[in-house]
């Protein structure tokens, strides 16, 4: 584990926070590239479950995946909320923008690290190595994702092997 430098243990990070179900979940804003309404997904043969398809984003063609699903709860279904977080995933140096669903987009929240507990060992459905920690606000709980962990290298080259490139 690589260990943290005390100038990063004391940076305040601001967090996109965003719902799934009754969970509310946080991506370092870093990591988001911008928020769009839900819009039509392709679906395109052959992928994962939790790959819901492809959109068309300014003429490059972007991964949609259904968090929801990835992390073992039902398919998201499309409400007034629901929306596309675009985020940039990064595996093994190798960079893919990709959509995350979600339920509802909350807000930018700061956090100080005073207010970031590691992730529990148990009682959670998700994967430890899917979050980087629990952030604490008033009194609720808010699991912060670590998005670069969230899909392994070979689920990410399924995602872009099926990808076409766009005006090529």
């Amino acid at each position: 584990m690589a260990s943290m430098s005390v100038a990063e243990m004391t940076q305040t990070t601001q967090y996109l926070t965003f719902k799934l179900g009754d969970e509310v979940f946080a991506l370092d804003i870093t990591k988001v590239r911008e928020v769009l309404d839900f819009t039509t997904v392709t679906k395109v043969p052959r992928t994962p479950e939790f790959m819901r398809g492809v959109i068309n984003l300014r003429g490059s063609v972007v991964p949609v995946v259904d968090l929801r699903l990835k992390f073992g709860m039902s398919k998201t279904e499309n409400g007034v909320n629901t929306c596309i977080i675009i985020t940039e995933v990064t595996v093994d140096n190798d960079t893919t923008i990709l959509g995350a669903l979600s339920d509802s987009v909350q807000e930018v929240l700061d956090l100080e690290p005073g207010n970031i507990a590691p992730a529990p060992k148990i009682g959670t459905k998700l994967k430890t190595e899917f979050i980087k920690g629990m952030g604490k606000r008033d009194d609720r709980f808010i699991i912060i994702l670590d998005i670069d962990k969230v899909f392994s290298t070979d689920e990410l080259a399924t995602l872009q092997a099926d990808q076409p490139t766009v005006g090529a």
